[in-house]
């Protein structure tokens, strides 16, 4: 399809973690790009009421290692850096003063990369991705579990084991959930010769190769707030997502598995390893798993657990996840594994010993229940979704442990997902049912309160102040409403005090991406489809027509009526195409109707063309595209497909 239509196929591949202890401390940035002293303040406030100097987690993380490669170093399909550690190496002595020393904390531990030994015929390469290959040895070879987010950095993990356990063939894989950091990689491990066994949950292949195709080029969008992107590593930019280091963009492909898990308990015996799977949809994934290794007592979380608060809803945007059963999945593997002596997981480091699990387990379970049991509360007394968030916090018992804090998920942002979840975007007040659009309003804001000039007073002074939270609010307005290159620099500023506060990465990485554009520009930096060609190939050509309808332009479309038939030769399918009422239709084929033009077109083409690699325009005349029927009709529908807006500006109008 022409390149108008590809942006509706963009991917958030996203979606879309080395030193215990340090003297020195980091370098200390000056002027614009230096923490006020409110910042300064509130970070050291945040340090003195959390035991940051406690070391259990490091110990833990550096638990079994074998190997680690300082130079270690991974390039993308285009020859440039995709991968490399040494560029966090300033993740080091204590946190400056630019960055929440409870993030830093986290940054340092997610730092920590090579192979580790989790315990007997269990092993982990962590720190090469954003995600964790772990390894099972099983009777002829390895039991590879999430293989990473690309093939790039898959080989690289792969090829790091094998140096230092054996060259083992890859004997079976088992891909846990359906998000791309925990799949992308596998034909980067899978051997060349043979069927393997490849285990996934029930829904797998639907849910990894459909998520974010409709979504796509709003949520690659935002993913570059959400993790940086754009953002140079450093004291003053992206430090650390919680999760782990950040996602890797390469060369993306799936596998469709071989046996599905789709119940609880599931036992299946894969390369000799017994397993005891737990079927968890609809938790942190809509397709998820974990599971139970008898014989070493190992319980792998997959990422139902990690040592973070995870999202209910994501900030690149996705749909709200359900924070009772995500709970309820928790407390059932507790009682299920009640015998694991080991626990390890999809993102960050295992943990060790019967007790400690199982409070761990406990701690997370009530991190998601009581953000969705106290929403609710609030809730019915009539509280809206901010003030919801404003007055919800965790209990002592729940916040003073680091796996439960707001590294990737806050309690903000999950309390409105919960809130979203039951009530929708609407909050009751009938002043939101029908708002003014933000230019406007703006606009309106500013003259109601005295001008341009009042308003970048009254900002300035609470900048001083440091109540940056109405600080941004005054000046978005001012922002929307044209105020200036002031106006902007003092936003700016603003955003970079609210991200150096932000304990969370995510948040850390959208308030300072907003201020490098506020200074910038908007970001031209996007994700490149030609890499995922290996995965959107299981795609159904159903989601991408459904992408095709969300780019019809309805205004240039009303009242036209054109009829397209699209033939797959190598799939033997066919498919009408039709535009009624301003709606782009699709069906198969059936005959019998108009049809005013007529492609026929290979599968593989059909992706060459959508990704960019081929041009439609290239291909009329050639043996393997075939066009018959009206070439006007033809060339109007194209027409009405709106073009990509890509990067559309997100802190300006």
């Amino acid at each position: 399809m022409p390149s108008k239509y590809r942006s509706a196929l963009r991917l958030a591949i996203a979606a879309s973690a080395a030193l215990l202890v340090a003297c020195s401390p980091s370098p200390e940035p000056t002027g614009d790009g230096a923490a006020s002293g409110h910042t300064r303040a509130a970070n050291e406030r945040l340090a003195k009421a959390l035991p940051l100097d406690d070391q259990r987690d490091f110990k833990e993380a550096e638990r079994g290692l074998i190997a680690r490669d300082e130079q270690l170093l991974v390039k993308g399909p285009d020859g440039g850096v995709l991968w490399q550690p040494s560029q966090y190496d300033f993740v080091k002595g204590e946190a400056p003063a630019t960055v929440n020393p409870s993030l830093w904390r986290q940054a340092k531990l997610n730092n920590l990369h090579g192979l580790y030994r989790v315990a007997d015929g269990i092993y982990q390469v962590r720190g090469y991705d954003l995600s964790n290959m772990s390894l099972i040895e099983g009777d002829s070879g390895w039991i590879v579990v999430d293989p990473l987010t690309t093939q790039e950095t898959a080989t690289a993990a792969i090829a790091f084991a094998r140096k230092h356990l054996g060259d083992k063939p890859v004997s079976a894989v088992i891909m846990t959930h359906s998000h791309v950091d925990h799949f992308g990689g596998v034909l980067a491990v899978l051997p060349k010769d043979r069927q393997i066994p490849i285990v996934a949950p029930r829904h797998f292949m639907e849910e990894a190769t459909s998520e974010n195709v409709l979504a796509g080029p709003t949520m690659s969008r935002r993913a570059n707030y959400m993790y940086g992107q754009s953002l140079p590593k450093s004291p003053l930019g992206h430090v650390d997502t919680g999760l782990g280091k950040a996602p890797a963009f390469g060369s993306v492909s799936i596998a469709p598995p071989t046996a599905l898990v789709d119940k609880t308990p599931q036992q299946m015996v894969i390369d000799g390893v017994e397993f005891q799977f737990q079927y968890t949809p609809n938790s942190e994934a809509p397709a998820e798993l974990t599971f139970y290794l008898p014989k070493q007592k190992a319980f792998c979380g997959a990422e139902v657990l990690s040592r973070n608060m995870h999202n209910l809803y994501t900030l690149r945007g996705a749909k709200v996840r359900d924070a009772l059963a995500w709970s309820a999945y928790i407390e059932e593997a507790r009682k299920l594994f009640d015998q694991a002596e080991v626990y390890f997981a999809s993102h960050h480091w295992p943990m060790w010993g019967r007790e400690n699990i199982d409070t761990f387990l406990r701690g997370q379970r009530d991190v998601y229940k009581y953000i969705h049991d106290q929403t609710l509360r609030l809730a019915y007394k009539g509280y809206t979704p901010r003030e919801i968030a404003e007055q919800l916090s965790l209990p002592n018992s729940l916040a003073k442990t680091f796996a439960n804090r707001g590294y990737y998920g806050t309690v903000s942002h999950n309390s409105k997902a919960v809130y979203q979840a039951y009530f929708g975007w609407f909050d009751g007040n009938p002043a939101n049912l029908n708002p003014l659009p933000p230019v406007a309003a703006a606009e309106k804001y500013i003259a109601a309160m005295g001008g341009k000039d009042a308003v970048m007073q009254l900002a300035q002074a609470a900048y001083n102040e440091g109540d940056y939270r109405w600080v941004a609010q005054l000046l978005n307005h001012l922002v929307f409403a044209g105020g200036g290159k002031n106006a902007k620099e003092l936003l700016a500023k603003t955003y970079s005090q609210l991200g150096y506060q932000a304990e969370s990465g995510p948040w850390r990485d959208v308030y300072l991406s907003a201020a490098l554009e506020l200074r910038n520009g908007t970001s031209e930096q996007t994700v490149s489809l030609a890499g995922a060609k290996d995965m959107l190939k299981y795609t159904p050509v159903e989601r991408f027509f459904d992408a095709m309808a969300a780019q019809l332009n309805g205004v240039k479309a009303e009242g036209k009526d054109i009829r397209l038939k699209v033939t797959f030769i190598d799939l033997n399918k066919s498919y009408e195409l039709w535009v009624e009422n301003s709606v782009l239709h699709y069906q198969v084929a059936e005959g019998g109707e108009r049809i005013d033009s007529s492609i026929r077109i290979s599968h593989e083409l059909f992706l060459d063309i959508v990704l960019g690699i081929s041009s439609l325009a290239d291909m009329v005349g050639s043996d393997q595209l075939e066009v018959s029927g009206s070439a006007i009709k033809l060339v109007q529908f194209f027409s009405l497909l709106d073009k990509s807006s890509e990067p559309f500006a997100i802190i300006e109008p």
